[in-house]
């Protein structure tokens, strides 16, 4: 059989933007297609030459639409940047993509200004989750047009962020993969902020092996995947504070796949750490995400409020009340956390948690300001930790299949990236066996 050329994978990508019949207009804010055609096309000419390339050469890749491409608009899934000039070059990671040969596709919808885990837009249209799609719930956010631009093969892989899980909560949501790396490791020059202290740059694809592809790409990393037995792993399952408000079919798909990995020879410790007491006191007011979110915003929003999801401004005024004095304090109480978090799962390969503790709600239920903002709240709460503690994380699917989308995080301690990259590798070929 002749193989499928990188131009026809890209043309039917491009087919599924286009088709009326799908959610191609509200999940691509722009997209590039004589960009990604020529890109294409060009891997598809070295590759009959016998050239060798990267394995990225060529592929499809969607960006969030807060990294700047060279001569387009960044508008960060708002209005209020209506009248922005063009980039004049491209992000760091975007950089990066295109020196190894990568097709960029478009740029993809989020929740406005990153700053909700639910993905709702009401600007530029929310597309729903690839799951039950005639019930239109959620995709998750912010990365929400990354996130559905995989799982319904617009693109190969996708570039998000995530301030406090908005790779993992939409990868969850849509039954593909999604990383939160070390912050440190993925340059964010070019990336419109949310928190300069919680920011991450990370990957969605539909398998681990290319999630870690596309990582050591925007990350510059020569490293690569580890083999190793289930039997080795030593793996801490966290019992307080993440599990909380769990629904009955979030917990038997969590619960079941401890049990795979269990009987596959993985050493399960049940754990308490106590450092998650400690998070209402870090997250209290809005936290440093308010306070580095209004830092930013504070003109715009003067001059451009009107512009502006009020469920979104609302959350960054609450940045207005938090002093000089207390961001500080704010960053030490973090430091510390982060130093517990350490030490309270250094025995550990990585640490198991629910990605969220619910299944993608239905956009009409969340309608109502005071549900949107519980729910909101509820989503972000289990990924907001690796954040906190500026750990890396990985979202796996661990439902069976046909059901609803549940994700399994693997989490470690920062700079155990390729660690937790190579235990979710192991985690996911179990569940899928």
């Amino acid at each position: 059989m002749e193989q499928i050329s990188k131009l026809e994978t890209v043309e039917t990508m491009l087919s599924r933007i286009e088709d009326p019949r799908g959610q191609g207009s509200v999940v691509f804010t722009q997209v590039y297609r004589e960009q990604a055609r020529a890109s294409a096309a060009s891997a598809d000419v070295l590759e009959k030459a016998g050239i060798e390339q990267h394995p990225l050469a060529g592929v499809a890749v969607s960006v969030k639409d807060l990294f700047d491409v060279k001569g387009a608009q960044t508008l960060a899934g708002s209005r209020a940047l209506s009248n922005a000039k063009p980039a004049s070059q491209d992000a760091t990671v975007v950089a990066r993509l295109r020196r190894c040969g990568a097709a960029i596709i478009g740029k993809t919808n989020m929740t406005e200004f990153a700053f909700s885990g639910l993905g709702i837009n009401p600007h530029y249209g929310t597309p729903v989750s690839v799951w039950d799609r005639p019930a239109r719930r959620i995709p998750g956010g912010s990365s929400s047009g990354a996130a559905v631009s995989v799982a319904e093969g617009m693109a190969w892989a996708a570039i998000g962020t995530d301030t406090g899980g908005s790779c993992r909560i939409p990868a969850a949501f849509n039954g593909i993969v999604g990383m939160k790396p070390t912050a440190s490791t993925v340059p964010r020059d070019g990336a419109l902020p949310l928190s300069s202290s919680y920011d991450s740059v990370g990957p969605l694809a539909s398998t681990v092996a290319d999630c870690a592809r596309v990582y050591s790409v925007i990350s510059g990393s020569t490293a690569t995947l580890v083999k190793r037995e289930c039997s080795t792993l030593r793996l801490g399952v966290i019992r307080n504070y993440v599990l909380e408000g769990l629904d009955d079919y979030v917990g038997h798909a969590y619960e079941a796949a401890l049990k795979k990995l269990a009987e596959a020879g993985a050493v399960l410790h049940e754990l308490t750490l106590p450092v998650l007491n400690g998070m209402p006191d870090v997250l209290h007011g809005g936290g440093l995400v308010a306070a580095e979110a209004f830092q930013w915003h504070r003109e715009l929003l003067a001059s451009n409020e009107n512009e502006y999801d009020p469920r979104v401004s609302l959350r960054i005024l609450r940045g207005q009340s938090i002093g000089a004095a207390d961001y500080i304090s704010l960053l030490a109480v973090r430091e510390r956390m982060i130093q517990r978090w350490s030490e309270q799962i250094a025995e550990f390969d990585a640490v198991l948690m629910p990605t969220v503790p619910t299944v993608a709600p239905q956009l009409e239920s969340l309608e109502d300001d005071d549900e949107y903002g519980r729910v909101n709240l509820l989503l972000l709460r289990n990924p907001t930790v690796v954040n906190i503690m500026d750990g890396c994380a990985v979202s796996v699917p661990c439902h069976e299949r046909g059901g609803a989308p549940v994700g399994l995080s693997i989490a470690g301690d920062r700079g155990r990236d390729w660690l937790v990259l190579s235990i979710a590798r192991i985690i996911e070929q179990v569940l899928a066996g």
